[in-house]
């Protein structure tokens, strides 16, 4: 009965470390444990990660494929814009050197209608300068300036004017030079004589 009272005894008292002994820390002290799946403890609460939200492969193909695509339209558009504009610019040009041909050949025109104007435009002559008005029309020539159309400073050139009250306002009631115009520019002016009508005097009381 005593012994085992000491034993007892000497179980529950501290055990005294002496100078030079090596005491060794019990078996049954363990390391707090970790939570299991990856938790992560702060401050005692045990927080649960989640894994990371997996990208979609379609998802992801399809927004590069919408890139693409307006990557590709966007060229396509920039292309027509550029082709347009070329064939605008090659156009001007083929415009422009046709008007200076054409120019040369005014003079020509003006002498078969002096000519005309005189009688003398007759027999083989004549037929070569129809034909040759026609060539010139069919290119784009196109004449202006006839008696009895309204003035436009625009297209015409007044070297004479006089006033009358058969007009309404300012008349073409002569011309001395034919005007042309090639497509829609203006190659030379009408040289014309305006009439303009007469101002109206206020009658006395």
């Amino acid at each position: 009965m005593t012994d085992k009272h000491s034993d007892e005894t000497s179980a529950e008292e501290p055990q005294v470390v002496r100078e030079g002994e090596v005491v060794e820390e019990s078996s049954t002290t363990h390391a707090p444990s970790e939570p299991e799946g990856g938790a992560e403890v702060i401050s005692g609460e045990v927080v649960i990660e989640e894994p990371a939200a997996e990208i979609d492969p379609a998802a992801e193909v399809k927004a590069q494929l919408d890139e693409r695509t307006a990557d590709l339209q966007r060229l396509q558009a920039e292309y027509a814009n550029y082709r347009k504009r070329v064939e605008r610019d090659r156009e001007s040009v083929v415009a422009g050197a046709k008007a200076q041909v054409v120019v040369e050949f005014l003079s020509v025109l003006d002498d078969v209608e002096r000519a005309e104007a005189h009688g003398d435009l007759t027999g083989a002559f004549k037929a070569v300068a129809d034909k040759f008005s026609a060539v010139l029309t069919k290119t784009g020539l196109e004449a202006f300036g006839h008696e009895g159309e309204p003035f436009d400073p625009s297209v015409h050139e007044a070297v004479q004017h006089s006033t009358s009250p058969d007009v309404d306002g300012p008349t073409v009631t002569g011309v001395l030079r034919r005007g042309y115009r090639f497509g829609d520019r203006v190659v030379r002016a009408a040289l014309v004589a305006v009439t303009d009508a007469e101002p109206t005097t206020a009658s006395a009381d």
